[in-house]
């Protein structure tokens, strides 16, 4: 069985794979929403990282304490990403990545 909830590897491979996932959606989609939805995944990855160290190392809360910083960054992310992408779309009625290249000229 590949996880078991009693060993930090377990969680280590998750967090691993949910980094890969996130990294692939980020690389390869010209989609401004699935990239924003790889970021998310990566922020995730992290997150398992963190709360599974914290429980695993030192049983303190701080490993809690920074997910949910990552938690709050990710929903302004968000936020401030989704906006950006509808004024993308309403200059070039497109979230097509590559139509924000124009902007530089």
């Amino acid at each position: 069985m590949i996880f078991s909830p009693n060993e930090l590897s377990s969680y280590l491979i998750i967090g691993a794979i949910l980094f890969a996932l996130g990294l692939f959606c980020v690389l390869t989609r010209r989609n401004a929403i699935s990239v924003l939805m790889g970021v998310e995944l990566i922020l995730n990855s992290a997150n398992v990282n963190y709360v599974a160290f914290s429980h695993f190392g030192s049983g303190n809360l701080d490993g809690q304490i920074y997910a949910m910083f990552v938690i709050m960054l990710a929903a302004a992310e968000a936020a401030v990403g989704l906006a950006i992408v509808l004024a993308i779309f309403q200059l070039f009625h497109t979230i097509d990545v590559e139509a924000a290249e124009t902007l530089r000229e």
